[in-house]
């Protein structure tokens, strides 16, 4: 047993064309890119600006968002951003938080009843097929006419941006679990219902993983949509505020801290897919 854990511990991790890198070594290329451009956007500037004076430089971007985040709260006006970043990454998170697992409530079990019975999906498949393609700005009306300027209405609009990737991607993942597992598995007196528990709930789990992951995207695009219009807090309204008032500088520090929020829930998604879907780590080490 050791022997084949010692084995298993020194496989070297594998990415695409065959090369090992480790894990130091792939952060260290993922961060290639990012610091070309900035560093090219930053000696691309003059007197701390681009194309003009239209955006700011990084650096002044930097000053920006440290008085934004650790600046002293301004009860004169002069500067209403100071101070009030984690507030805003506070709304909006919870706000995403919300809408996400409403989404996933509804969607995952939605889409395993769609995947698993003709019937179901007969009578519901088409009426969200034919929803799917009407974009969540065009939701927005309907949102502000019934629940008016609330965070209801901001949830509202994320668990409607997040349901239907997480909804197809389940229905797809059901539906594709191999067929001769399912007849095994009645064959051996198993229930329709333990089937569907113990063979096609566990098989379907890497495509409603990837769902999830494509939702929670749309859930962070949803929510600064929402902010904008539907409520008059978070990063969304922020970001529309400071664009009115000119402040470019909050703008882009504000679109930065959109991305790191949005790729650090997505990396604990990832996390919590290879501890639930640790098998088939198992199975590529055997294989």
């Amino acid at each position: 047993m050791s022997t084949i854990t010692t084995e298993r511990r020194s496989k070297p991790r594998r990415v695409a064309g065959g090369l090992a890198v480790p894990r130091v070594g792939a952060t260290l290329l993922a961060l290639i890119l990012p610091v070309v451009l900035v560093v090219s956007w930053q000696m691309s500037g003059t007197n701390g600006s681009v194309f003009g004076g239209a955006l700011p430089t990084p650096d002044r971007v930097w000053e920006a968002w440290l008085k934004w985040a650790f600046g002293a709260s301004s009860t004169m006006g002069l500067n209403p951003y100071s101070g009030t970043w984690a507030e805003s990454v506070v709304f909006s998170t919870i706000r995403v938080a919300k809408g996400f697992a409403i989404a996933i409530l509804i969607g995952v079990p939605l889409g395993i009843c769609i995947g698993w019975s003709k019937l179901v999906s007969m009578v519901i498949d088409p009426t969200i097929q034919w929803l799917r393609p009407v974009p969540i700005t065009a939701w927005l009306p309907i949102s502000i006419a019934v629940f008016g300027i609330s965070d209801f209405g901001s949830v509202f609009l994320i668990t409607i941006g997040a349901f239907y990737p997480i909804v197809i991607n389940t229905t797809h993942g059901t539906r594709d679990v191999e067929k001769n597992w399912i007849r095994a598995a009645l064959m051996m007196g198993s229930s329709p219902f333990t089937v569907l528990r113990r063979v096609v709930l566990p098989a379907a789990l890497p495509s409603i993983f990837t769902g999830l992951r494509i939702g929670l995207g749309i859930a962070w695009t949803a929510v600064i949509v929402s902010e904008m219009v539907a409520v008059k807090s978070g990063l969304g309204y922020v970001l529309w505020d400071a664009y009115y008032v000119g402040r470019m500088d909050i703008v882009i520090a504000d679109m930065v801290t959109i991305g790191l929020l949005g790729y650090l829930s997505d990396w604990l998604i990832v996390r919590v897919d290879h501890f639930v879907l640790r098998w088939r780590r198992l199975q590529s080490y055997n294989a």
